[in-house]
C-alpha cells in the first residue's frame, strides 16, 4: 500500500473513557510508523495539553486546536488566531450573561472567573485543572480557541457572532473557533506542505468537531462510540475505542499491508 497521512483525535479515540491509551492502539500506532505512514494528532486540544500522549506514542506532528494552530515535526506551519477586537466584545457578553470564558493561547490559557463549577467539570473531564484567573489573557498574545461555558440552549444567545463558529464538545461547555476553522483546514495546510494529495489521507475521529474532518478525508473512520452525526458521514465504522477500535479498523482496511 502506498504511504498515508494518517490523522487520530485524541479522546474517545487514542484515549478510552478513562484517559489511557489501549494496548492495541499503542502497538498499532507504532506499526504503522514502522510502516512508514506519517502520523498526526488532529485535536480540539492545546499543543501543551497533548505532551503525555505525544511522547507516549512519539508523535511531534499535530493539527491542534480544531485546526487552527498546525505543527510538522515540530514546525509551527500554520497559525490562524481568533480576532482580539471580537474577543472583547465576546468577553462583554458573555459576562452580561454570567458564562465563563477560557481564553487559549500558544503556551497557555487563562480564564475570567476565578472559580466555577462549569470550568472544574468541563475541564476535568480532560484531566485538566481550573486555569488561572487572567481576564485579559487574549491582550497580549494570540488566542487559537475560546472555551465558552454554558447549556447548549444558552449557546444561542452567541449565534449573532458570525466571526466565529461554535461546536459542543461537552454539555458544559462549548468551542469557540474562527468562523469556517475546522480540522479539515489544517489538514489542507499539512497537504500544502507534504507531498502527498488528499487520496493520501486517512482520519480517525469520534465527536461533532471530528465531522469536517472526516468528510474532507479520502477515507474517514468513525470510532463505534462516535456520535450518530459522525457515523452517517464516516467511510467506515470501526469499533469503539475500549474495544480495540483503532487496530481493528486499521486491519480491515489494509493499512499495513
Amino acid at each position: 500500500m502506498n504511504k498515508k497521512i494518517i490523522f487520530f483525535d485524541i479522546d474517545g479515540t487514542i484515549y478510552d473513557h478513562d484517559k489511557q491509551i489501549p494496548k492495541s492502539t499503542k502497538k498499532t500506532i507504532q506499526n504503522l510508523k514502522e510502516y512508514g505512514h506519517h502520523l498526526f494528532i488532529a485535536s480540539g486540544r492545546a499543543p501543551f495539553m497533548m505532551t503525555e500522549v505525544s511522547e507516549e506514542l512519539g508523535i511531534d506532528s499535530f493539527v491542534s486546536y480544531n485546526g487552527q494552530y498546525v505543527l510538522y515535526e515540530g514546525e509551527v506551519i500554520y497559525k490562524n488566531p481568533l480576532p482580539t477586537q471580537s474577543l472583547q466584545v465576546l468577553l462583554d457578553h458573555s459576562e452580561q450573561y454570567g458564562h465563563p470564558l477560557v481564553f487559549m493561547g500558544e503556551e497557555g490559557m487563562g480564564t475570567n472567573v476565578a472559580d466555577h463549577p462549569y470550568i472544574h467539570e468541563g475541564m476535568g473531564s480532560l484531566k485538566l485543572k481550573h486555569p488561572k484567573l487572567d481576564r485579559f489573557y487574549y491582550k497580549d498574545r494570540d488566542i487559537f480557541q475560546v472555551l465558552l461555558f454554558c447549556d447548549k440552549s444558552e449557546e444561542m444567545m452567541y449565534r449573532h457572532f458570525r466571526e466565529f463558529d461554535f461546536v459542543r464538545w461537552h454539555k458544559c461547555s462549548t468551542d469557540i473557533l474562527p468562523a469556517s476553522g475546522s480540522k479539515a483546514e489544517g489538514i489542507k495546510k499539512v497537504i500544502e506542505k507534504l507531498p502527498f494529495g488528499i487520496t493520501d489521507t486517512v482520519a480517525f475521529g469520534d465527536g461533532l468537531n471530528d465531522l469536517q474532518m472526516i468528510e474532507f478525508v479520502n477515507t474517514g473512520i468513525a470510532m463505534g462510540n462516535a456520535v450518530p452525526e459522525l457515523k452517517d458521514v464516516a467511510h467506515f465504522v470501526t469499533k469503539p475505542v475500549d474495544e480495540d477500535g483503532i487496530a481493528y479498523a486499521v486491519e480491515a482496511l489494509g493499512l499495513l499491508k
